[in-house]
């Protein structure tokens, strides 16, 4: 893979989907709590699977799981697990599917004790501050941190699923709280 395409970190390509997320999302900090259930709903959902295969199906998303409301989420059935499984906008794995609701439990649990979600997500970082990365190659980025490592291991701890430390630095990058985007990249321009 290439470091760079058009100026941009070369992972997202040309697809004008991924660039997108690439410009405007990724690496951005995140400190609304709903959105970084959408971010852990969506990371979960693509273990094992290419990014690309969940951003497509993120509108899927959104409408199988209540707009990504993790208090109605964690309100779902048995029976909504059922549904699901015939809903063509997600993947259809059940498991994948029952964590996502045991995960929004678990997410409102971790809001009531530490007021948010990015208020915990912080608490695994020095000076309770985002890490900004300087990397030059795409081969320098790590797939997971101590950071990731002990959010992982809190959040397995916790009951969490689908959210091993690869997941969680995924995450992390997704939300801001790690910014991977390669030195020269044009969205670290400015």
């Amino acid at each position: 893979m290439q470091d760079f395409v058009n100026g941009r970190c070369g992972w997202c390509g040309t697809d004008e989907l991924y660039v997108k997320y690439h410009d405007q999302e990724w690496g951005n900090l995140v400190t609304d709590d709903k959105t970084l259930f959408e971010f852990l709903v969506l990371e979960s959902a693509q273990a094992g699977l290419s990014w690309i295969t969940i951003l497509k199906k993120r509108e899927g998303y959104r409408k199988a799981f209540c707009g990504f409301d993790a208090g109605q989420v964690a309100q779902m059935t048995d029976e909504d697990v059922e549904r699901l499984m015939h809903f063509d906008g997600i993947v259809k794995n059940r498991l994948k599917i029952k964590s996502t609701i045991t995960n929004a439990r678990l997410f409102l649990a971790i809001q009531k004790e530490f007021g948010s979600f990015y208020e915990y997500t912080l608490s695994f970082f020095p000076d309770r501050k985002p890490l900004i990365n300087t990397f030059q190659s795409l081969s320098e980025i790590p797939v997971s941190s101590p950071e990731s490592d002990a959010m992982s291991k809190d959040m397995k701890k916790r009951g969490f699923k689908f959210f091993g430390s690869t997941i969680c630095y995924a995450h992390l990058q997704a939300a801001g709280f790690v910014n991977d985007h390669l030195a020269d990249c044009i969205c670290r321009k400015g």
